[in-house]
């Protein structure tokens, strides 16, 4: 009973930093879209688009960030500092590599990168200049992400959240200024957006070099970039790049569903613009569970308890349903309030109505399988799985899918919209059947690593 109460003191520690950072994080996309539906239905369809990028960013900057928090929850559970400032220099490398990438598209070919989406001409105008603002803070979340993610893996979450905390409670207040030429600022609509989230970037890298200089051991330091261990090297890439290739899967099959939906009208795409809001809102709980569950697994597994591990897993499973349950709950008691205050056509609150409905059940859907795949199977140094899991239901299943219903067949929108929303669940057979099978549980962390070099 003991060790019960223990775990779930632990994981509610770790739990609670999270979901406020998560929470401040769905703030921010909902102060875009509450303030953008002052200025026009337009600006809030071209910035759901263009926030395209930035997801699928954000995704390979997650996968990355989960690959080095798979080996450093570890490491720390084995109390070796050193490999876990390597394992950061591996992961910045990549990241910056990627990062420097979408900055340079965004400022040089920003009409084209809309164009994947829409194919109307104010929508790639708003957003291509809304894309050119962003560059720069594509550069900062590169470098922030990779460093949040360790001081994570090391529970040290409370530092990662006031950070996270600082950049969003930032962020929307420059919104509000940018976006109605608040206090002299100049009133930049769209761009507005942009211009907050780069400047709150810039600001979150700078607090993030302040809390470096300030820790005793985990650093943000640019010269471990340089640093040479082939070990680390090969299980980062071993372990980090499945997990990559699993969140640039998931993130641009997700990214074609709002492809799916541009080509069906400007209606379609600002109701899906609040629900997703709204469902961002819902997962936050259970999301939250999820990291902070893989985190504590993953140092407990460091430590070699493989029987404690196995007991943690199943308590973050129970936790995640009911989490999922709640989530679920929340869309449906936020739906009175989005449906009265968005300022939308009669067609597109047609469609916000029965989408949220939907999402009532999917948040549940997205829980558990996020839990599992990216929380207790990446603890156990298993990211191959998740991989091939999402890259076959998503590609092989949802996507097809969701352009045969409405490019083949000429389904309705709600329809179509019903149809993509059944992926989760058609991951969980095979999900649930790798949980209980226990092949995900492995200690992947090595002895002597610097005494080889």
């Amino acid at each position: 009973m003991t060790n019960k109460d223990t775990f779930y003191k632990q994981i509610f520690k770790l739990v609670l930093p999270i979901v406020i950072q998560n929470l401040l994080s769905a703030a921010v996309s909902s102060a875009d879209v509450v303030m953008l539906n002052y200025v026009g239905q337009s600006s809030i369809s071209a910035v759901s688009l263009a926030s395209q990028y930035a997801n699928i960013l954000f995704m390979v900057f997650y996968g990355l960030g989960t690959g080095a928090t798979m080996l450093s929850a570890q490491y720390f559970g084995k109390g070796d500092m050193k490999a876990i400032q390597v394992i950061e220099g591996i992961a910045l490398r990549f990241s910056l590599l990627i990062a420097l990438l979408f900055a340079c598209l965004a400022l040089l070919v920003p009409e084209p990168m809309m164009q994947i989406f829409t194919n109307d001409r104010e929508l790639i105008t708003i957003g291509a200049s809304y894309l050119r603002f962003m560059s720069v803070s594509y550069l900062c979340w590169g470098i922030t992400e990779v460093y949040l993610a360790i001081l994570r893996s090391i529970g040290r979450v409370v530092i990662s959240t006031a950070m996270n905390v600082l950049a969003f409670s930032l962020n929307i207040f420059l919104n509000a200024v940018f976006i109605f030429g608040l206090l002299g600022a100049p009133k930049l609509g769209a761009m507005g957006v942009a211009l907050a989230t780069s400047i709150s970037r810039l600001i979150e890298l700078f607090a993030c070099f302040v809390v470096s200089f300030l820790s005793k051991d985990i650093k943000l330091d640019f010269r471990y970039m340089f640093v040479k261990n082939k070990a680390l090297f090969s299980d980062f890439v071993r372990l980090s790049l499945p997990a990559l290739g699993n969140d640039i899967a998931w993130s641009v099959a997700f990214s074609m569903y709002s492809v799916i939906m541009g080509h069906m009208g400007t209606d379609a795409v600002a109701a899906n613009s609040f629900v997703t809001v709204v469902r961002n809102f819902g997962t936050i709980l259970c999301f939250g569970t999820a990291s902070a569950g893989g985190i504590l697994l993953g140092n407990i597994i460091g430590m070699n308890k493989l029987e404690e591990a196995k007991d943690g897993a199943t308590k973050v499973m129970k936790l995640t349903v009911a989490t999922g349950i709640i989530g679920g709950l929340i869309v449906l008691g936020a739906m009175p309030i989005v449906l009265r205050y968005a300022t939308l056509t009669e067609q597109a609150m047609h469609y916000l109505k029965y989408m949220m409905l939907i999402n009532t059940y999917y948040v549940l859907g997205a829980a558990v399988n996020t839990t599992l795949i990216a929380g207790v199977f990446r603890a156990g140094g298993d990211s191959r799985f998740g991989f091939i899991c999402d890259t076959i239901t998503m590609w092989c299943y949802a996507v097809p899918l969701g352009f045969f219903a409405a490019f083949i067949l000429k389904l309705p929108v709600l329809w179509v919209y019903f149809l993509l929303c059944t992926d989760e669940f058609a991951k969980w057979p095979w999900v649930l059947k790798h949980y209980r099978s226990m092949k995900w549980l492995n200690n992947i962390t090595r002895d002597g690593l610097f005494e080889e070099g």
